[in-house]
């Protein structure tokens, strides 16, 4: 079994082997780190937590002191610039501590689990959230810090600009698919802007496989097949796009890429 039969067969089980999952996201790019070394780390990572968790009622508090332990462990967004690829890779981020919000929220996910903590994820535009079931905020899986509406509101105004409202689709909780197929667009965004289309396109074409494609997952695997010179791939893609696009101005254009990407090539004399 291959790295992505193996991550769509722990995505089959009930409930689904998310951690593992994404370890094996990893593995398609890292081989040299495999899966039972990082269950392994984080199995020792269990015991380093749950040796220093307070003893609290009430699964927010709980929540919210796991995370803090991981705070106080080292773990941290990673703040590189540019941003590599390491911080979204599993293995990576258990060895190095720094990771993307939703890296160190899978790692917290996990041992959530294992302490019976309710933690579910949410697919916050632009920060991948947590929160405890019924609890009147969300946690940042980076610190701990708990961020009510108002919160929300500013953390979504710097992303997506003022004039986007808070509303509930902000704040559904994300499933096991839709954690993964966010993973893989992130690692498809920093692959290619490593300059690793080959990489990318793993991750871009995960992405499609996971679940229902936007627009724009197809215009970037599009973008990666014009980099390898694929035209037929390509095209197929911005075919994709076109039949999924709502707004006019942006089916024009990709009318007129479709329509040049069809003329014949000048011979050369």
């Amino acid at each position: 079994m291959d790295p992505r039969q193996a991550c769509f067969a722990c995505l089959a089980l009930e409930p689904p082997n998310l951690f593992e999952a994404a370890l094996w996201i990893a593995v398609e790019h890292e081989p040299h780190l495999p899966a039972a070394q990082a269950l392994h780390a984080v199995d020792n990572l269990a015991h380093q937590v749950t040796a220093g968790l307070p003893l609290l009622e009430g699964d927010a508090e709980r929540a919210q002191a796991l995370l803090r332990r991981l705070s106080e462990l080292g773990f941290a967004e990673d703040d590189d610039f540019p941003l590599q690829a390491r911080a979204a890779l599993l293995p990576q981020v258990l060895q190095r501590r720094r990771g993307q919000p939703l890296s160190l929220a899978l790692i917290a996910l996990e041992l959530a689990r294992r302490e019976g903590i309710p933690l579910v994820g949410v697919n916050f535009p632009g920060r991948f959230l947590l929160r405890v079931p019924g609890a009147d905020h969300l946690l940042d899986p980076t610190s701990g810090r708990r961020l009510y509406t108002r919160d929300c509101r500013d953390l979504l105004a710097r992303h997506l600009g003022p004039q986007v409202e808070l509303n509930a689709s902000h704040l559904l909780t994300a499933t096991a698919r839709e954690m993964l197929q966010r993973l893989s667009r992130n690692l498809r965004q920093l692959h290619q802007a490593a300059g690793a289309p080959l990489a990318a396109l793993k991750d871009a074409q995960r992405v499609l496989e996971l679940g229902e494609p936007s627009v724009a997952d197809h215009l970037a695997r599009a973008e990666l097949y014009r980099q390898l010179d694929c035209p037929q791939a390509e095209r197929y893609d911005l075919e994709r796009a076109l039949l999924l696009s709502d707004d006019a101005a942006e089916q024009w254009q990709l009318r007129r890429r479709l329509e040049a990407s069809a003329l014949p090539k000048k011979a050369l004399h």
